[in-house]
């Protein structure tokens, strides 16, 4: 598996938008390795029910790896956990290619509680300290989040890669 590791604080890479030089490089490398399975890592959550919301500003990114037929994205921002179902950049169900988010800012910072619950979020959890274990394998991947000692959220599974 291929992982990304993306800057969504667009204002200080020059822009994340529509031929940005960051969202051409991804595009050039994705068309050029082409992979089975495809991760991308950034700060700031295309879709999220957390206080912050989704930024509209890393959708051109979403594009550029549900175009590739990429599996994973993974943020942090708003401070819970939350999966989305694999779904295109306009936020609507794509079992077939979509993309899997979570949001993962369960790392320490202060707790806060969730907002508005957005479109196909699946698993969702304000207030707890806690990771997300992925597994990424040749072909597929798996998922656990492991809250702290004393904490009994748990959320899991298995999904193949595109």
């Amino acid at each position: 598996m291929a992982v990304y590791s993306l800057n969504a604080n667009c204002e200080l890479v020059g822009g994340c938008g529509p031929g940005s030089a960051q969202e051409a490089w991804l595009r050039a490398d994705l068309a050029a390795n082409p992979r089975t399975c495809v991760a991308a890592i950034w700060h700031q959550p295309l879709f999220s029910s957390g206080i912050h919301g989704g930024t509209v500003e890393t959708r051109p990114l979403w594009d550029a790896l549900y175009e590739a037929g990429a599996d994973l994205v993974i943020n942090g921002h708003d401070h819970d956990y939350e999966r989305f179902a694999p779904q295109r950049p306009d936020g609507t169900v794509d079992a077939a290619a979509g993309i899997r988010e979570f949001v993962i800012g369960t790392g320490g910072a202060e707790k806060r509680t969730l907002a508005t619950i957005q479109p196909n979020s699946e698993a969702r959890k304000a207030g707890i300290f806690g990771i997300l274990k992925l597994e990424l394998k040749p072909t597929a991947y798996t998922w656990r989040f492991v809250p702290v000692s004393g904490t009994t959220f748990a959320d899991t599974g298995e999904a193949s890669c595109h």
